[in-house]
């Protein structure tokens, strides 16, 4: 019988790529569960007790099991990491999250982030940048130009939303980038000191910054796939492109 070659998805395909680049970059890989407490979701990230994300509305709680979820983010690994470490390193945390919300094209109630988080003594936001704009050009091209706009975000302070070129049109506007010129792809900052002492971790003493990507997104907008449910559907007419 003749062997038919697999294929490696698209998504695992670019988690590897995201994560091999930022271990290039001195990051080492941390993972964590899937199956989470209230505190490492949410409390430990300076997520305030009537934040809307915490409605089961956002959340998926586990049933018969008190102040457990499904994790909605890959930052909990974050606080995981520095109960056990002492500075300085870096991260890199990829996996599966969870989300309560209604389905669509660019919406699953599962998908893929990476995270990464750098903490040491002298800890800035322009190494953030550097970091930053080293990795979307290692994965999308040199000509990618990179731009960050303030935003917030409870475990960060100050807290900024990612931007890059959009490299279809390469600025001019397209539909991929909705006719701005720009896509956004993540959002980072300054680790907010809370999390710091949440972490067992000194924020007199250190300092650090995170970033937070979703793979699906970038999936989508590196191979030009419109529906993100494709990436889920298991439909080998997609997976055999790759």
């Amino acid at each position: 019988m003749e062997s038919i070659p697999g294929h490696i998805h698209p998504l695992l395909r670019t988690m590897d790529e995201i994560v091999r680049i930022l271990v290039e970059l001195g990051f080492e890989v941390a993972l964590g569960p899937e199956i989470e407490s209230e505190h490492y979701n949410f409390d430990a990230l300076n997520v305030p007790k009537d934040h809307p994300a915490r409605d089961v509305q956002d959340t998926f709680w586990i049933k018969g099991v008190k102040e457990t979820v499904l994790r909605t983010h890959t930052s909990p690994v974050q606080v995981r990491y520095m109960e056990e470490n002492k500075p300085p390193f870096s991260i890199v945390v990829p996996g599966k999250v969870y989300r309560f919300e209604a389905t669509d094209a660019t919406h699953e109630t599962q998908f893929h982030q990476v995270e990464g988080l750098v903490v040491g003594e002298s800890i800035t936001l322009g190494q953030l940048k550097w970091t930053l704009e080293s990795f979307f050009k290692k994965l999308l091209g040199d000509d990618v130009v990179m731009r960050l706009r303030p935003s917030f975000f409870p475990f960060v302070e100050p807290g900024v939303e990612v931007d890059i070129s959009c490299f279809i049109c390469h600025g001019k506007g397209c539909s991929i980038c909705k006719h701005s010129g720009w896509i956004e792809v993540a959002g980072a900052g300054m680790v907010h000191p809370n999390v710091l002492l949440a972490g067992r971790i000194d924020p007199r003493a250190y300092r650090g910054f995170a970033f937070g990507m979703g793979v699906d997104r970038l999936v989508m907008i590196k191979y030009g796939i419109e529906d993100v449910r494709l990436l889920y559907a298991g439909d080998l007419r997609l997976v055999n492109q790759f």
